[in-house]
């Protein structure tokens, strides 16, 4: 048996406190602590997260390959920007990957998938009134995931993973608009139902007006110059 070359040995434990501050961070941009523009100084980021620089540096490189930070030269990394136009085309790609992958997961109507996507929707609908959007957000993710994973579409799963974190600011402010948690969870309710319920078309068709009437909000407040 080859020698194995010492230097492709991993460390277990730096890898997941890499993963770990990756999705400290990616938190913290999805809910608005870093607002878009935002410096991102390495120094206060360390005193922040308890990590070394190393940690946050590698954790800064891929979040800028997912598009959350962009750097700029001789200012360094930031909270990435996006246009209206930007995330107008970005919800189109998304309403037609997650209306293919809505089709797919009513398809295939996995027991173990449908009940991942029954309780992220008991969750959130337990925790919709609170003010604080963090378990709401944390559940509708999960839901995702979940929708990803279902579609048995591994490119699909991976290229809306991609979108769903480039657009999490948005979707965290278009939860804050008046009465559409309400319709959101509607909505959401009704893509279950049909993927329960192994109505291909209906699974499709309510992923698709879920976007599109989650994107009509968000647009709305980036014109406005929010957030």
């Amino acid at each position: 048996m080859p020698k194995t070359d010492s230097n492709l040995n991993v460390s277990r434990e730096a890898t997941s406190l890499r993963l770990l501050v990756e999705n400290r961070l990616r938190s913290a941009i999805g809910s608005g602590v870093f607002k878009p523009g935002q410096r991102l100084i390495e120094r206060e980021l360390c005193e922040q997260t308890g990590v070394g620089r190393t940690s946050i540096r590698e954790a800064l490189r891929q979040l800028e390959a997912e598009g959350l930070v962009t750097t700029i030269p001789h200012r360094g990394p930031i909270v990435s920007t996006i246009t209206a136009d930007e995330a107008a085309q970005l919800y189109d790609l998304r309403a037609l990957l997650e209306g293919f992958a809505g089709r797919e997961c009513a398809k295939r109507r996995d027991p173990a998938i449908i009940g991942r996507l029954r309780t992220q929707y008991e969750r959130m609908s337990a925790v919709a009134g609170n003010d604080d959007r963090s378990e709401l957000l944390a559940a509708k993710t999960e839901f995702y995931a979940a929708l990803l994973e279902g579609c048995g579409n591994v490119f699909v799963e991976r290229f809306l993973k991609m979108l769903l974190n480039r657009v999490t600011v948005l979707r965290m402010t278009s939860m804050t608009q008046p009465n559409r948690i309400g319709r959101s969870l509607l909505e959401i309710g009704t893509i279950l139902d049909a993927i329960e319920n192994g109505d291909e078309d209906g699974a499709e068709r309510a992923c698709v007006e879920h976007i599109n009437n989650a994107a009509a909000i968000a647009l709305e407040a980036l014109r406005r110059g929010e957030p």
